[in-house]
This record gives structure tokens, sequence and C-alpha cells, in this order.
């Protein structure tokens, strides 16, 4: 098989495995890109790779370490509330709960809180299915080791762990309700479809202005939602399009010149929105299509009259 069939086969999970150990979309692209460059040069040297797949693999899964332990000193220092770089994915029926569930914002935010070698094997074993004697391989240690790497991992996660599950019917209908009633500013209708304890996130780095902490409550979340709207308004305003975000309902945001501005997560259970994600800064969102200037324009006009 060419190094070309090599990387078309094995790209997809090598990405997956980046970009769940790391939670950007652009670090990813560049442990990949690392990764198999180094399998080609190793096929350059005529050097015997026995299982491509597993090469890779350990390849992604090491070098994401290494980015996650410098990532992770960043994000100390980040401005405002750390969010993954969001990814917008298929929303085929045949997608399963569980990758639906390891992908969605919220869980990436919880997987920040293990250290790097716990997240590589819980992941390996819990989301890639990976025998725990590959996994030990692809660690470099034992398989007793790796067990209890997955177990202690697993432990902390089911201790903050949220479960989101809806039908696709409810998800979609909440999802397109929600899209209505905020680019309507209504917010009588917006705290319906809210849950008491519902929480805000939003991530603008420092270079939109952005939620500088988590909301909590239905009312108020409600109100800072109709209130962003018409903040934005007098700028040119703002178009929401339905997407799915990270195996989540969610929307994609744009200025009136058809340009990004944010993407927006929702989390659904029990009939309401119980979480919402909210990203706007442009870094993270380059990935996904031209960027708008409109977070800047409304610094540059509250500057103007401050």
């Amino acid at each position: 098989m060419s190094s070309a069939d090599l990387y078309g086969e094995l790209r997809p999970r090598a990405f997956a495995i980046a970009y769940q150990m790391l939670g950007s979309v652009s670090e990813a692209e560049d442990v990949v890109q690392e990764a198999f460059l180094r399998m080609h040069q190793t096929l350059g040297r005529n050097e015997q790779i026995t299982s491509p797949r597993a090469y890779v693999a350990t390849l992604v899964t090491r070098l994401s370490i290494d980015h996650f332990r410098s990532a992770r000193a960043r994000r100390e220092r980040y401005v405002g509330e750390w969010l993954p770089e969001p990814v917008v994915t298929d929303a085929s029926p045949a997608d399963h709960a569980e990758t639906a569930d390891s992908l969605s914002l919220a869980f990436l935010v919880l997987l920040e809180t293990l250290s790097p070698r716990q997240r590589a094997a819980f992941l390996l074993r819990e989301v890639f299915d990976y025998p725990y004697v590959e996994v030990a391989a692809i660690l470099g240690t034992d398989v007793d080791s790796t067990r209890h790497l997955v177990a202690k991992a697993r432990l902390r996660l089911q201790e903050r762990r949220p479960r989101y599950h809806a039908t696709r019917r409810q998800r979609d209908e909440l999802a397109r309700r929600f899209v209505a009633a905020t680019e309507q500013g209504d917010l009588p209708a917006l705290e319906a479809l809210l849950a008491q304890d519902v929480v805000l996130h939003g991530d603008g780095g420092g270079k939109v202005p952005a939620l500088a902490s988590p909301i909590n409550g239905r009312q108020r979340v409600a109100r800072h939602l109709a209130t962003a709207m018409s903040v934005v308004a007098p700028h040119g305003g703002v178009r929401m399009r339905i997407a799915e975000v990270n195996g989540r309902p969610g929307a994609l945001i744009f200025d009136s010149r058809d340009r990004l501005f944010g993407v927006v997560g929702l989390d659904i259970a029990d009939g309401a929105i119980q979480a919402i994600h909210s990203i706007v800064n442009p870094d993270k969102l380059r990935h996904l299509d031209s960027v708008s200037d409109l977070g800047a324009r409304i610094r540059a006009g509250r500057r103007q009259h401050s």
C-alpha cells in the first residue's frame, strides 16, 4: 500500500485521537502531520512497519501527550473560560450516542481534569476500544499500570460526567426553537426552553466580548442571550444556522456579510436545554469558515463610548 493510501485510510482515526486528546483542531492537525511525516521517513529508510495502524496510533498518542502538557500551561494563562475548538459533525442517524458523548464540548472540557497519560489511556480504551495490551504498548507501560490509569480516569469522570440524552426529534425541535427565540431576542420563549439550572459557558479568549465565567440559572441565561443579541444588532446583526456541533445540536452564527462570528453547542435532556457552550474566539473558528470582525467592531464601539 502506498503512503497516500495509508494516509487516506489511517488519517480519520489519527485525527480523532489527537483532537480528543487536545481539544484543538489546529494542534491535532499538527500532530497528525508530524506523525505521518515520521512514518514516511521510516518507510523511506526501508524500515519495516509491521502494523501501520498501531504505529500511527502510537506516534499520535505520544505526540499528543507532549502537546497536551505544553497546552495545559498556556490554558492556565487563558483569558476567561477555555473551551475546545468546535467541529461541525455529520448528523447521520447512524451516529452512536457513545461517540457523540465522547466528542461533546462538555466532555472534552471534563477531560482537561485528567493527566495526559490518564486521558490517553481512557480515550484509547473506552472511546476507541483498543485492547489493554495495545494501549499498554502505545503508552510504553505494562497492562496492570494501564488498567490502573483507565480505572482512575473512569472514576474521576464518573463523579462529574453529565449525561445528556434526548431523541433526535427532541434535539432538532429544541435547537430550532432556540435559534428562533435567540434571533428574535424573545425572552419568554428562551426561558421556556431552558432547564431551571441551565449553565451558559462562553469563550472569547480576550479577543471578543464574552463571559468571564459561566452563568447559571434560567432567567439569568435567557437575559444574557437576549442582551447579547441587542448588543450585536447595531453592528450589523447576525443570523444563526442550525448545525450539529461536536455530536450535539447547535448553531453557527454569521454576521451580515456571511462571515462566521460564533459557534453554539447545546446539551439537551429531559425536554430542556441543560447547558450552552458559546465559542466566539476567532482563533478557534478559522478552520470552519472565514471569520467575522464583528467582535472587534463591538469592542471598538465600546471604547468610543467609555
